[in-house]
């Protein structure tokens, strides 16, 4: 079955000017890549893609401190992408950009993006310039998220903090954003107020699946909630596959998510198409993986969330 692909950014041409103006030239130690929506429909072809849902990857617009700035910015972002998806009938949707940590904009801009461009949802880094998704004060945002039922896509950044020597961010320091996000959305109650939001974990949640029973228990003594109900809320997340779905990796993330909630990622352009194929390949021969479960992760788990990807 053709695959629906939830975590696929795109970088628009105004945008990668932007950045490049403000002397950014990569994200989390990867040059950006060349993009074009034909660069995209290629990728797609070669890895049996139907449909592609776009974002934009980190930094997003928090490289802009000034509100106005950065909601201008989201705001051209999202009218880009809503063009794409109306230029390529079929093919692709989008997720909006938001100018967090601003809320009140962030909030002003999801609306508009869910309401008037019928986006698919909503792209969150994982932490916008230090501040992580899941902290106090973000209750305006997550309102008008649930009044929407929106899917909330997390996807990690570089980490608030100096880089290691050695180390690429993307390589480690993603999955730990990811998993600290993800942390603070369990801990700080925002699962349970907001519990029409769907919310996607990039790169098969980060650390949670495999360390999920360790987060649990910090929440109980943190908190004095049950453990259970925090595991119950983790494994409620959706995840993606994107450099996940390997032997090592796809069986404990089946053990641990709820049934249907599991969907394909290849990270194209950002994954080089040869390692979005070999992640693919993973997915398609991993041991004990039955031909009705590969089906659901690659397309029939994304069409419940996205029905109209379905043509």
């Amino acid at each position: 079955m053709p695959r629906i692909d939830t975590h696929h950014h795109m970088i628009p041409p105004e945008y990668r000017k932007r950045l490049r103006a403000a002397g950014i030239d990569d994200a989390g130690g990867r040059e950006l890549p060349d993009w074009s929506p034909a660069v995209s429909l290629q990728a797609m072809a070669e890895l049996d893609v139907a449909v592609a849902v776009l974002s934009v990857s980190a930094p997003g617009t928090t490289f802009l401190s000034d509100p106005a700035d950065a909601a201008a910015l989201a705001r051209d972002l999202n009218d880009y992408s809503a063009g794409v998806v109306a230029d390529n009938p079929g093919k692709f949707g989008f997720f909006a950009t938001v100018p967090m940590p601003h809320v009140a904009q962030a909030a002003t801009e999801a609306a508009r993006a869910l309401d008037d461009l019928h986006a698919d949802g909503v792209i969150l880094l994982a932490n916008h310039s230090g501040i992580y998704v899941g902290e106090e004060g973000q209750d305006d945002l997550f309102a008008a998220l649930d009044a929407r039922s929106a899917v909330v896509f997390i996807h990690p950044t570089e980490l608030p903090g100096p880089a290691v020597p050695g180390i690429t961010p993307f390589v480690t320091d993603f999955l730990l954003d990811t998993t600290r996000a993800a942390y603070l959305l369990v801990r700080n109650g925002i699962r349970q107020r907001y519990p029409n939001i769907k919310f996607i974990l990039s790169h098969g949640g980060g650390f949670v699946p495999y360390a999920s029973h360790r987060l649990a228990m910090g929440i109980t003594l943190d908190t004095g909630r049950n453990p259970a109900e925090a595991l119950d809320e983790f494994s409620s997340f959706y995840f993606d596959t994107a450099l996940s779905s390997t032997e090592a990796a796809l069986p404990t993330l089946l053990a641990f998510a709820k049934p249907g909630h599991i969907t394909f990622g290849s990270d194209i352009p950002f994954a080089p198409l040869f390692v979005a194929q070999y992640f693919a390949t993973e997915l398609d021969t991993c041991p004990g993986i039955d031909a009705g479960v590969r089906a659901a992760i690659e397309r029939t788990n994304a069409l419940a969330l996205f029905p109209r990807l379905g043509g």
